[in-house]
């Protein structure tokens, strides 16, 4: 009896939906004029500088040079650029606007990462700089992301975390660039 019940709400519910009446339309937004854009020509130079001066750095430890680093603990690791952030070239020309969301957090994780305990016995000024820039350039259009602390870490890890921060930030510097030198274009 409980089963056909069921069946029967199931059959009526898409009925009664029809039945009530329909939300009022949203009113549309008022017209605002644009904010500032985002400079891609200088997020491309920028960037690029980025990735030439990051291929110079050399591992301090000689051991670790051919250590192959993965994550056990993904929380404290970067947004990644997936599909979803359609970062692709076709929606890029039409809607930026998930992307350079995306872009923003690594960017505000890798420079949040860089002022941590981790980096305190190997500073990286230039590198900063650098994330500091295009923070800047990005947060013109998308305004500032709240600022996450980094969980501390033992100081026998350092090194090991500095080398896995380093790959993660050239792999996302390889693909922000991309996205920087298509959008300039």
């Amino acid at each position: 009896m409980a089963l056909l019940h069921r069946l029967h709400l199931c059959l009526c519910l898409p009925l009664l939906l029809l039945l009530l009446p329909a939300a009022p339309a949203p009113a549309p937004a008022p017209a605002t004029t644009p904010g500032p854009r985002t400079d891609w020509a200088a997020c491309k130079n920028i960037s690029r500088e980025l990735l030439q001066r990051m291929a110079t750095l050399k591992e301090p430890h000689q051991v670790l040079e051919e250590t192959h680093l993965s994550e056990e603990d993904p929380k404290n690791w970067p947004p990644r650029i997936r599909c979803s952030d359609a970062c692709d070239p076709s929606t890029l020309d039409t809607n930026n606007t998930r992307c350079l969301r995306r872009i923003l957090q690594g960017l505000q994780h890798y420079r949040d990462l860089l002022g941590s305990d981790i980096f305190t016995t190997r500073p990286l000024p230039w590198l900063e700089s650098a994330l500091d820039q295009l923070l800047g350039l990005v947060q013109q259009e998308h305004g500032r992301l709240p600022r996450h602390p980094m969980a501390t870490s033992e100081a026998w890890a350092h090194p090991l975390l500095q080398r896995l921060a380093l790959q993660r930030l050239q792999s996302f510097a390889t693909i922000i660039s991309r996205i920087f030198t298509h959008s300039a274009s």
